[in-house]
């Protein structure tokens, strides 16, 4: 789809993105948010948002993913509250870190008590996402306004669309090996019956 969309400056998203993150984070009921979502590690399973990170553990890369899925909620509320345009604040996310915001509002009850409380919606639109049909790259807006509110991402979970894509490509082979097809949407394994 090719649409030219109007977002404020980067730097105008990443004032208010700090406040709306300052807003959510002194909610008491976001620590136990956070705290919880990192614990149900059983549940972090996807084949092509973790395992694009190297060496990638759940135990060791769920806070500091949870903390940019925040950062990055943020922004794009900042950018929902300023534009009143959902498609504009589907901003671009790298991997890992889009499907780590999955988890994170996969929290829907208690974050729905955090928006209220706040008066801050957290925005996030799947439909949206594929609508814009942007990868995240490095330099683009959401990295600039990022940097702007937060300072340097992460490079270890901030992967640029073309490494994203590599890394796609060779998990794509070995999954192949074991009858796992189509990025993860089609499986050839055949169970015995019970």
């Amino acid at each position: 789809m090719s649409s030219t969309l109007t977002r404020p400056a980067p730097e105008t998203v990443a004032e208010r993105a700090q406040e709306i993150r300052k807003s959510w984070l002194a909610d008491p009921e976001m620590t136990t948010v956070l705290q919880g979502c990192a614990q149900y590690s059983s549940d972090w399973d996807d084949f092509y948002g973790g395992p694009l990170i190297s060496t990638y553990s759940v135990a060791d890369d769920a806070r500091p993913l949870l903390e940019d899925a925040v950062k990055v909620m943020a922004l794009k509320t900042a950018v929902y509250e300023m534009t009143d345009d959902e498609l504009a604040a589907e901003l671009p996310v790298p991997v890992p870190v889009d499907v780590t915001c999955h988890a994170l509002l996969a929290q829907f009850t208690a974050l729905s008590r955090v928006q209220a409380r706040t008066g801050h919606l957290f925005v996030h639109s799947t439909v949206n996402e594929h609508a814009n049909d942007t990868p995240w790259r490095v330099g683009d807006y959401t990295h600039q306004a990022y940097r702007a509110a937060f300072g340097a991402v992460n490079p270890r979970y901030w992967i640029d669309a073309d490494e994203a894509e590599r890394r796609r490509q060779v998990l794509d082979g070995k999954y192949e090996t074991i009858g796992i097809t189509d990025r993860g949407m089609t499986s050839s394994i055949a169970y015995d019956a019970a």
